[in-house]
């Protein structure tokens, strides 16, 4: 497509005039009536979604899925990418791009049995709510353009990304912001995660995640007694780990979320491990947590080798250590005079929504960090038990989300008279 130059900055009206004139304009109250009458729709494609599994690293049948529903609603260009993202185009007369992404994974492990029920406006299941919710927005989003015809200024980058949950890492969307060609023409990103219509994520929460291992040789829990056990040493780390102080402000939190290690109870284990989350909105607060932890770790070791060096009739044995990064989630945060936030913003007041600004850990932490315009909001409705088998969403409330999307899409990329 031939590139065309992009509409200046200052050929824009101002933002609140603009969102109004969008809000009452024929083409955009068509697409308002789609998204109160296709809710059954809508409901449909967010069932369907989430019982195809895509647990993390294994996203792929939700992807083909989901390229599938692109084409029907006419996007352009769909493609899959390398790293399993889902991409779609809807054309428009510029040359960079207002992204609208959703992450298409899910925290839970391949073999989860994936029971989604509806029961009345509620549906049940297993990542009904994150990210069904932000799938079943995105394509409502791409069927109320199509069904009104609206046309648009900038064109519209549709994403199904893979890799937002846990050790997924945000894989998809460093992948997307690490070719050079998305890098350097998504002007804008508004990213749809869970439901709900009433924060910003415009602040992007950094955290580093470890794996903890400690090794040592192994024995009989009798005839071994005296040798250095990986648990024990591991648990003086989690003990020296849990009496580092931290401040309310900066908020700053670490945790210890998993502990493996050891096959039966009469046994010294070979090898324990741990993975710890380290969090916090400072990336010098995380930096000197990820140094109390490689100390604390360093202390219980030696505590563990020298206790069993004390046993006389035993020739000496040790454990060691080593600490694997397993997740590095950048920080970042939105000026307070970004075009975006000033857009969502205008869209809250126009349609009475009262919304927060947050700061979370998303897909948006990616783009925040490299400087780039970026929200996650959610697609409306409601949504609870996140993260476990009794997940939920009531469908009452989406087309609330639904219109701050498309609005906010709308306004960032001009339309004209």
């Amino acid at each position: 497509m031939e590139p065309i130059p992009q509409v200046a900055a200052s050929s824009y009206p101002p933002v609140q005039e603009e969102v109004a004139r969008l809000a009452g304009s024929p083409e955009v109250r068509v697409a308002f009536d789609r998204f109160r009458t296709q809710e059954s729709q809508f409901a449909l494609w967010q069932i369907e979604a989430t019982r195809v599994a895509a647990p993390p690293f294994g996203e792929a049948a939700r992807g083909a899925w989901l390229a599938d529903r692109f084409r029907e609603l006419g996007l352009n260009d769909v493609r899959v990418d390398e790293v399993g993202n889902v991409f779609g185009i809807r054309p428009g007369y510029g040359s960079r791009f207002v992204a609208l992404s959703a992450h298409i994974d899910t925290v839970f492990p391949a073999g989860t049995p994936l029971n989604i029920r509806q029961q009345g406006s509620r549906l049940y299941g297993p990542g009904v709510s994150d990210n069904g919710a932000g799938i079943a927005a995105m394509l409502a989003v791409a069927s109320a353009l199509a069904s009104a015809r609206i046309s648009h200024g900038l064109p519209f980058l549709f994403i199904g990304n893979v890799g937002e949950e846990g050790e997924g890492d945000l894989r998809g969307m460093r992948h997307v912001f690490a070719t050079p060609h998305w890098r350097d023409s998504i002007a804008y990103s508004v990213i749809v995660d869970g439901a709900g219509a009433d924060t910003v994520v415009a602040e992007a929460l950094g955290s580093r995640r470890f794996e903890v291992i400690v090794r040592g040789p192994g024995g009989h829990s009798w005839s071994d007694f005296g040798a250095p056990n990986p648990i024990i040493a591991l648990s003086r780390a989690i003990e020296i780990l849990s009496r580092t102080p931290v401040p309310a402000s900066p908020k700053t939190t670490f945790n210890v979320g998993v502990i493996r290690g050891g096959t039966s109870v009469n046994s010294i284990p070979e090898s324990a491990s741990m993975r710890v989350d380290l969090r916090s909105t400072s990336m010098a607060e995380i930096d000197r947590l990820e140094r109390a932890l490689r100390l604390a770790l360093e202390q219980a070791v030696a505590v563990e080798n020298r206790v069993a060096a004390q046993q006389k009739s035993r020739k000496p044995q040790v454990v060691q250590s080593e600490v694997v990064e397993i997740g590095n989630r950048p920080a970042g945060e939105l000026a307070s005079d970004a075009r975006l936030l000033k857009v969502i913003r205008a869209v809250d007041a126009q349609l009475g929504n009262t919304a927060q600004v947050q700061r979370a850990s998303t897909d948006a932490n990616i783009p925040l960090s490299l400087g780039l315009e970026a929200i996650a909001i959610g697609g409306g409705g409601t949504g609870g038990g996140a993260h476990t088998l009794q997940e939920w969403f009531d469908c009452n409330g989406r087309e609330l989300g639904l219109r701050r999307i498309l609005l906010t899409m709308l306004t960032l990329s001009g339309v004209g008279e």
